[in-house]
């Protein structure tokens, strides 16, 4: 099956797009689109890959689901397109980020500049009807990033992987600790950070001494 995804990830999924459950999902996903107004745009649904290639590869943040809003979701987990309002989650992201390393939160939403430094936005399923949160869970999205996350955890090494709440933490339980660095909290959601399990977990500030360590160019978040 030929997906439109960036070449160097395509190199390492190829075989997962040849197996029966990604040809259900793909049909699926395919009737969803033509049936009812999804999110993001079908040419952005492997928009994490397609900025951030696998050779370039440095953080993996895991998000859930797409924003379910129009014209919030972009393909990145966590982000919304330029001019769309923040978010909660993405305000507390922004607010410890100032908190941990001083950055003032930007005028954008948009995380692309973070994809393009080495950081992969996966959610855990790609797709989603509007208005509908978790509409296109247990299609086979999740076995797909499953994978994802397991040939990172195998065939790279010093990936700082920040789990964020339990869905996340669940997602990235299988990820060699031995090889990678795991940080994890609680999740950036107002319903979180309010009862303290998500601001001053130092989660950028750690990252990037991690990366440095390793010698590799920190992250500008």
């Amino acid at each position: 099956m030929n997906v439109k995804i960036e070449e160097s990830w395509k190199y390492h999924l190829q075989d997962e797009f040849e197996k029966p459950y990604f040809k259900e999902l793909t049909s699926f996903v395919k009737s969803e689109y033509t049936q009812h107004t999804c999110f993001p745009k079908g040419k952005d649904i492997f928009a994490a890959f397609d900025h951030c290639p696998f050779h370039r590869l440095k953080v993996v943040i895991i998000g859930q689901d797409p924003y379910h809003g129009i014209g919030q979701a972009n393909g990145l987990c966590f982000s919304v397109n330029d001019g769309v309002q923040h978010p909660p989650s993405l305000v507390n992201i922004f607010k410890e980020i100032h908190r941990d390393i001083g950055v003032l939160p930007p005028e954008s939403g948009n995380l692309e500049r973070w994809a393009k430094q080495g950081v992969l936005l996966l959610n855990a399923t790609l797709t989603v009807r509007a208005h509908q949160a978790g509409s296109h869970q247990g299609k086979g999205w999740e076995t797909f990033t499953d994978e994802v996350i397991r040939v990172i955890s195998e065939k790279k090494e010093n990936i700082v992987f920040l789990l964020w709440g339990g869905f996340a933490k669940k997602k990235g339980a299988k990820v060699h600790k031995s090889k990678h660095c795991v940080l994890t909290s609680g999740h950036p959601s107002p319903l979180s950070a309010n009862r303290g399990y998500w601001f001053d977990n130092k989660h950028f500030s750690r990252c990037n001494d991690y990366l440095v360590s390793k010698r590799i160019e920190a992250i500008r978040w």
